[in-house]
């Protein structure tokens, strides 16, 4: 699958089937993310990889927008580390992040799973509970986003498309 095929191809998975993701394929989604460009080369996110059945229902519980999380095969959670940036004047931890998540969509969608983007930053409630669910007490670490990943059970139709009316040349 080509990059372009990967853009097409991927879809928001909210249904999942029985099955795991082996640790070689879960290496090489994480290596993607750490892949992203990153300003300055700050690399200020670190992942979290819960695949316990019981954290993933304890994390589906905290948003309606959560559930799908309960039955995929796991979920990484894209931290923020915005102290690894401290002293250059500015904060682009939200993008580095967003391009990590991005890059574990394509990654996922290219190796044959599903995915989903659930957002996690910048609701309180939100952040608060994924650190009380997994315990983290590093007041640098901010959940950004839970990405459910697993062997999906769903083709959703295409929602993106080209929009030239969105588009202006300069």
């Amino acid at each position: 699958m080509t990059v372009t095929e990967a853009i097409r191809a991927r879809r928001s998975i909210r249904r999942y089937k029985d099955g795991e993701i082996s640790d070689e394929h879960l290496k090489l989604i994480l290596e993607a993310a750490m892949c992203c460009p990153s300003a300055r080369n700050m690399r200020p996110y670190e992942f979290k990889v819960v695949k316990s059945a019981e954290k993933r229902r304890e994390l589906s519980a905290l948003s309606a927008n959560f559930k799908m999380l309960a039955t995929a095969a796991c979920t990484v959670i894209v931290c923020g580390r915005p102290d690894l940036e401290e002293g250059m004047g500015h904060e682009f931890w939200q993008q580095d992040c967003s391009a990590a998540t991005e890059n574990i969509l394509l990654q996922a969608t290219e190796l044959g799973y599903g995915s989903c983007w659930c957002g996690t930053y910048p609701v309180p409630e939100r952040m608060a509970g994924v650190k009380r669910v997994l315990g983290i007490t590093d007041e640098n670490c901010v959940p950004f986003s839970l990405i459910a990943l697993g062997i999906a059970d769903e083709a959703p139709a295409a929602r993106g498309f080209y929009d030239e009316s969105r588009v202006k040349y300069y």
